[in-house]
């Protein structure tokens, strides 16, 4: 299949290889069949992120330190889950798509609760760079009920509106109601990845662990 690229050189060159954190490339006028052949050219390529909202395709080449960071977030809430007997289903970066609503992403990380569904329960993002397209508005159209975003060492988190208009911000997780993610935050420390882990799961397997 051969699909056109109407990317500047000099735009395709800081995705290949980047001299900044995470180089953004927006494209604009894209089809819904154009973004599926883009995510369909792009599957396999870990390091690139696919944002599309009604027309609008950024392509994200994310960083090492993203990569990092949230890997470190999943472990913990792994070990946090598995400690309450919660039921996490895994479902990472896995594509979440709406054609009716023209929207589509890859969340950094994202998991069902209880059983899986077509669509995560919950879904994490790492925010090294700002800018770019407003991740709220597209999961807004996926119906996504909490989003929790990382950036500078604290999570802003999200709950949609019962009418499922919109998000209201939210002080603790509807879906963790106990867990205090104030405190999480202090372990998300990559350069000390094992130990992080280690300390992580000895505080919550302590004899009155947080319960869920």
């Amino acid at each position: 299949m051969k699909i056109p690229l109407d990317i500047p050189q000099p735009d395709l060159e800081k995705l290949i290889a980047p001299s900044i954190a995470e180089p953004r490339i927006p494209l604009y006028g894209i089809t819904w069949q154009q973004y599926e052949n883009f995510i369909e050219m792009f599957s396999g390529h870990q390091n690139l992120h696919l944002t599309y909202l009604q027309g609008v395709l950024e392509i994200v080449t994310l960083s090492p330190e993203h990569e990092m960071l949230k890997t470190l977030i999943a472990r913990l809430l792994y070990i946090y889950a598995d400690a309450l007997d919660i039921d996490l289903f895994s479902c990472g970066s896995a594509t979440c798509k709406s054609q009716s609503t023209n929207r589509g992403l890859e969340p950094d990380e994202s998991f069902c609760i209880g059983d899986r569904k077509s669509f995560p329960d919950l879904a994490i993002e790492v925010t090294v760079t700002s800018g770019g397209i407003n991740k709220l508005e597209i999961y807004q159209g996926l119906q996504i009920p909490e989003v929790w975003f990382y950036q500078r060492d604290r999570f802003s988190l999200y709950r949609i509106k019962q009418d499922g208009s919109g998000y209201q911000e939210i002080n603790q997780s509807q879906i963790f109601p106990n867990l205090d993610l104030n405190l999480m935050a202090q372990y998300i420390r990559p350069d000390r990845e094992p130990e992080m882990v280690r300390t992580w799961r000895k505080f919550i397997n302590t004899p009155f662990p947080p319960k869920n």
